[in-house]
């Protein structure tokens, strides 16, 4: 487990954009899972590791010398005021999953958090991800009643948000 560094966008952006393709293949259309491509947004990718907000962290897990999943995590964004931080992305390859890459990474994202000094963590899931949302479950993530409907790909769907205390970890 390390910090992001410029040179991991291009694997970031191809563990997103496999996940995506394999993990919502049930909830967003073919077509449009299919125009997703490593390359969609690497620019911006390759700006917000190398100028991170305050607060903000992008850590990678290499899985024989690449990129097998990533975590962005930062200060809330609907919640700016207050001391809450926030867990904007978690992806592992689908060939990783299962190997503990996602719960080291979980693990890694939690104790950063706590080190920002924030007492408690959000994070947004699409409500048609079981398998997504046991995992944060078990992680500890409790359901707040936070929902929300975004569009992504064109398609309407309805996010649930999940939230966790800091502030009793060691």
């Amino acid at each position: 487990m390390r910090d992001a560094t410029v040179e991991d966008a291009a694997g970031i952006s191809n563990v997103r954009t496999r996940t995506w393709q394999a993990a919502y293949a049930h909830v967003f259309p073919a077509e449009q899972l299919a125009s997703l491509t490593p390359e969609s947004g690497l620019d911006w990718l390759r700006r917000a590791i190398a100028e991170p907000f305050p607060h903000m962290h992008t850590l990678v897990a290499e899985v024989e010398g690449g990129v097998a999943g990533f975590a962005n995590l930062g200060a809330a964004r609907d919640e700016p005021e207050a001391e809450t931080g926030e867990l904007f992305a978690i992806y592992v390859l689908p060939e990783a999953s299962g190997g503990g890459v996602g719960r080291a990474l979980m693990a890694e994202t939690l104790a950063r958090l706590h080190v920002e000094g924030f007492a408690e963590a959000i994070l947004w899931v699409i409500e048609d991800n079981p398998r997504t949302r046991r995992f944060y479950e078990l992680a500890g993530w409790r359901l707040d009643g936070g929902v929300k409907d975004e569009e992504w790909l064109g398609t309407v769907v309805r996010e649930l948000r999940y939230r966790i205390a800091l502030g009793r970890m060691t």
